[in-house]
């Protein structure tokens, strides 16, 4: 049990998480979150103003979670190449361990994604950033030919979509997925190298 003034808002969200777990969004209240805290909810109110402010924040967090080794992978010397297959194959990987681990705790964050429009633009905004910066250096370093970068790393990001967007989860479990990923990768690594 959590007392009033010891509790954080990284409890709030975790505690709300386990709420979604069990009871799932349709039925999930501010009630139940602070029940699980043992606080009231007008403690958990001073940290999220409403239900939607709660959810917005814990699916922002998820978004955070599932992706937070591809910043590492955008920032780090080598070569853009390697970088950038490294990068899809763990933006894949993160999704694919989401949706198979947990298929409950998945549909509930694909509702949540759906309501949440704005938290999700800018998240995949920033993916598609990091995209643009591999790609940046990679012309840089004369390893991808001259292009358009913002439009190269949205293109390769949607090229990849299959292997990231949730309403291709289903497929994520088919033993030849990613035969078929790095097949895709071949196809945009074609476009975007420098030929010799």
């Amino acid at each position: 049990m959590t007392t009033d003034s010891a509790l954080t808002a990284e409890q709030i969200l975790s505690a709300t998480e386990d709420v979604l777990r069990r009871f799932g969004p349709a039925k999930a209240t501010v009630v139940d979150v602070a029940r699980t805290l043992g606080v009231s909810h007008g403690s958990v109110y001073r940290f999220f103003p409403s239900k939607a402010a709660l959810r917005e924040a814990v699916t922002q967090r998820w978004l955070d979670q599932a992706h937070y080794d591809l910043r590492f992978i955008a920032d780090e010397p080598g070569p853009a190449t390697e970088r950038l297959h490294r990068w899809l194959t763990t933006l894949f990987a993160a999704k694919r361990k989401k949706a198979l681990d947990d298929p409950q705790l998945f549909a509930t964050y694909m509702t949540l994604v759906g309501e949440t429009s704005n938290t999700v633009e800018a998240h995949l905004n920033t993916l598609i950033d990091q995209i643009a910066q591999i790609v940046q250096e990679g012309i840089e370093a004369k390893e991808f030919r001259l292009a358009h970068i913002n439009s190269t790393a949205r293109a390769v990001f949607e090229a990849t979509a299959h292997f990231h967007d949730p309403a291709h989860a289903a497929e994520w479990s088919d033993p030849v997925v990613e035969e078929r990923f790095e097949a895709v990768w071949k196809l945009i690594l074609g476009g975007l190298a420098v030929k010799p």
